[in-house]
Parts: structure tokens; sequence; C-alpha cells
């Protein structure tokens, strides 16, 4: 059994909680181990911050713009998606990820830890794509729990 939902999201800081907030719902509800919950989430909360801070740009008022979020529970695994209309990584970003101890991009480094496999990109035209999975593990009992 899979399932998947995708939010379109205020870039506003109440959102990031929102978007948490509905992974741990799912993965509660759906049997997922506690632990791989709470390093999702963290993930998660990572680049939606990452999206609220900077996925801006142009002459729209900051905190009306809009990013969006994707969630995949397919099988074991877990596939999140955050995507922003800003001005994109720098291209050193998208290529390499940043020394744990950089000034700025340790949400990144975070996000890469805490999966199993993370992208951080441009979208042709404009703005950033973070993308991150993580196999599951299930509670005993679980509903979704792949056989």
């Amino acid at each position: 059994m899979s399932i998947w939902w995708s939010l379109h999201l205020r870039r506003e800081a109440a959102s990031v909680s929102l978007a948490r907030r509905l992974l741990l719902g799912t993965m509660e509800t759906a049997g997922v181990d506690p632990d791989i919950s709470f390093d999702l989430s963290v993930a998660l909360t990572e680049a939606c911050a990452n999206a609220v801070e900077h996925g801006g740009g142009g002459d729209v008022p900051e905190g009306t713009e809009a990013y969006h979020v994707t969630a995949y529970l397919d099988g074991d695994c877990c596939r999140i998606e955050v995507t922003d209309s800003g001005p994109g990584f720098p291209a050193a970003t998208a290529a390499h990820r940043r020394p744990a101890l950089a000034e700025h991009g340790r949400g990144l480094h975070l996000i890469a830890e805490l999966s199993d496999h993370a992208l951080f990109g441009n979208r042709p035209g404009r703005g950033a794509v973070v993308s991150f999975d993580k196999m599951l593990k299930w509670r005993d009992g679980a509903l979704l729990k792949v056989s």
C-alpha cells in the first residue's frame, strides 16, 4: 500500500510546523517506527525552513509567496520533496554539500545526515528543490507495513 500528499504553503514560519505535524500524523497512523518518523520530521523542518527563508524572489511581498511539499510513503520508503520559487541554490551548493560548520547550509547537511539519500538542486527556470528519502521501519501491527 502507498499514500502520498502534497501541500501548497505560504512562505510563513507557521507553515513549517503544519507540514511537520501532517508528516508525523501520517507516519503515526501508518505505523512507522517513531525514530524514523522523528528523523524525517527534522529533515522536513529544515527543508521547509530553507524554503521560507530563501525561497522568495521578485516583486512579490515576503510572506505571500508559496512553496510546495510532497511526501510519498510507498512500500518501505518515504520520499519527501520541497520546492520553492526563489533564486535557487548557488552552483556550489547544488553540486556539493557544505561542511557542517559552514556559516550557512547546516540545515542541508542535517537533511543529508538524517536521510538515506538527499538531492539539492535547482528547477529549470527558477527555484530550489530539496528531495530526500529514507527506508522505513515499522511498529508491530502497523497498518501499512509491507509484508
